[in-house]
């Protein structure tokens, strides 16, 4: 079980990723449009940068929903190995089972 200040920091991190998401996407465009002069890009870059740090959706760690665990995890079932394994073993997760030769 991954320590629960761990979880709650990403939690504050989705949190703030999907309050900035629209104004970082905005500022993003701004600064990728070469139409636009080389001033008014710089300005949407510095403004980029003010926003906090863990409004950007590349800092939130993917997490097992169980345990809290970041390693080992699987996006399509949103669990790590380990949780995966003990559930698919009880026949807690449809369409899957454990095989033993």
């Amino acid at each position: 079980m991954a320590k629960t200040s761990s979880v709650q920091k990403n939690n504050r991190r989705r949190k703030l990723a999907a309050q900035y998401a629209a104004k970082r996407q905005r500022l993003k465009e701004i600064a990728d449009d070469l139409k636009l002069p080389a001033e008014e890009r710089f300005a949407a870059r510095l403004k980029l940068a003010e926003l906090p740090r863990n409004s950007s959706a590349v800092r939130i760690r993917n997490r097992c929903e169980v345990t809290g665990r970041a390693r080992g995890y699987y996006r399509k079932l949103k669990m790590c190995r380990n949780q995966l394994r003990e559930q698919a073993s009880q026949g807690l997760v449809p369409g899957m089972v454990k095989s033993s030769w």
